[in-house]
C-alpha cells in the first residue's frame, strides 16, 4: 500500500489501532512492513505497540491527549496532578498525563506525550466521567477523585503545607459532600483525616484568600 492511500484511510482517525485495520485483510505481512518503514521514516509515531499516530504532516485532524490516555490502557481515566490542571485547580501545566487503571502500572513515551498509568483495586475504580472534544471520548476523574487519588497513591501525609505546596486555585469548586463521599468510600480512616484538612485549608482560603 502507498503511503496517499494509507493516509487517506486514516487520516481522519485520531489513532490507528492496526489489529482493526489489519481485519479482514487476507495477507497483512506488506502492510505490516510498510508500516514499520513509515514508523522508521517518521511519518509514523508509535505509542505502544500496535497504536500508531500519523506524523503532525500528514495527520488530518487534531488529537486530544486525554482521548491518547484512554486508549493506551483500558480501562484507564486521567486523575492525580493532569486531572487537577484539567480542572484549573492547579496553575502549572502538568507534561505526564498520569491515569489511574486496574491493570498493571505502565509508561508509554513517544513524541506525542508521557502517557503514565498507576494500578488502583477494582473497588476504588470510580470517581471519573466522559469528557469528548473533536468527537474524541477520553474518561477523567472528578477534581475530588482527582485529589483523593494523588494522596492515597502517592502515600502522602496530607499537611496545610502540602497542600500551600501544590498552590490549589479555585478550590471553591470542589464540593465538600463529594469530597467526603468518596473519601468514605476508600475506607481508609487517613483518607477521612486527609478530607478533613483539605476541607479546613478550603474554609480558610473562603475566608482569608489572601493568607493561603
Amino acid at each position: 500500500m502507498k503511503l496517499e492511500n494509507f493516509i487517506k484511510i486514516t487520516g481522519n482517525l485520531p489513532v490507528i489501532e492496526i489489529e482493526l485495520l489489519l481485519a479482514g485483510i487476507p495477507n497483512p505481512d506488506p502492510l505490516k512492513v510498510q508500516i514499520s518503514r513509515w514508523e522508521k521514516a517518521g511519518k509514523l509515531i508509535q505509542l505502544k505497540r500496535g497504536i500508531y499516530l500519523l506524523a503532525d504532516a500528514y495527520r488530518k485532524i487534531e488529537v486530544y491527549e486525554p482521548y491518547i490516555a484512554s486508549i493506551l490502557k483500558k480501562p484507564s481515566y486521567l486523575s492525580l496532578e493532569k486531572a487537577l490542571e484539567y480542572h484549573g485547580l492547579i496553575p502549572e501545566a502538568v507534561k505526564v498525563y498520569t491515569s489511574v487503571t486496574t491493570k498493571r502500572a505502565a509508561k508509554f513515551s513517544s513524541s506525542a506525550g508521557v502517557f503514565s498509568y498507576k494500578h488502583i483495586k477494582n473497588s476504588l475504580f470510580w470517581g471519573y466521567k466522559p469528557v469528548t472534544l473533536r468527537q474524541q471520548t477520553a474518561f477523567v476523574a472528578a477534581a475530588e477523585k482527582a485529589l483523593l487519588d494523588l494522596i492515597y497513591l502517592n502515600g502522602i501525609k496530607i499537611s496545610t503545607e502540602y497542600l500551600q505546596g501544590l498552590r490549589l486555585q479555585n478550590i471553591e469548586q470542589i464540593n465538600l459532600d463529594t469530597l467526603f463521599e468518596y473519601a468514605g468510600k476508600f475506607k481508609k480512616p487517613g483518607m477521612l483525616r486527609a478530607a478533613k484538612i483539605i476541607k479546613e485549608y478550603i474554609q480558610s482560603y473562603i475566608d482569608k484568600p489572601e493568607a493561603l
